[in-house]
C-alpha cells in the first residue's frame, strides 16, 4: 500500500509541478518531502489512516487547481475519485479507490 499511496501523491504532484522540457519530478526530489514511501509506511504500520487522507488531500487539491478546478471534465473526475479516499474508513475499504486514483493520474499525465 505505502508504494500506491506514494505513486498517487507523485502522479498529482508531477501535475502541478513537472513542465514541459523540464526535468521529471521523481520520487526523491523536494517536492515529495512529506510523501515519501517511508513516510506512507510509518502511517499505514501506525494505522493512522485519518493523516494519510490527509496527506493524499494536499496532493489532490494542487492536482485538482492545474487541472482548472472541479468544473472541468479531469477536474469533476478527479474530485470524485478522491472522495471516494476519503470516506474509505478501514485500510482494505481503501484499497480499490487508492488503486482507481492512481490509475486516472497516471493516465492523464
Amino acid at each position: 500500500m505505502e508504494l500506491t499511496l506514494e505513486a498517487v501523491a507523485l502522479f498529482a504532484l508531477k501535475l502541478v509541478h513537472e513542465t514541459e522540457g523540464a526535468s521529471p519530478i521523481l520520487r526523491d526530489d523536494l517536492v515529495m518531502d512529506g510523501y515519501e514511501r517511508e513516510v506512507f509506511g510509518l502511517l499505514v504500520r501506525q494505522g493512522d489512516l485519518a493523516t494519510i487522507q490527509v496527506k493524499l488531500d494536499e496532493c489532490i487539491a494542487q492536482a485538482l487547481n492545474s487541472l482548472g478546478g472541479a468544473n472541468t471534465v479531469m477536474g469533476r473526475e478527479l474530485q470524485r475519485l478522491a472522495v471516494d479516499v476519503r470516506q474509505a474508513s478501514t485500510f482494505e475499504e481503501l484499497d480499490a479507490p487508492l488503486n482507481a486514483l492512481k490509475d486516472y493520474l497516471k493516465a492523464i499525465l
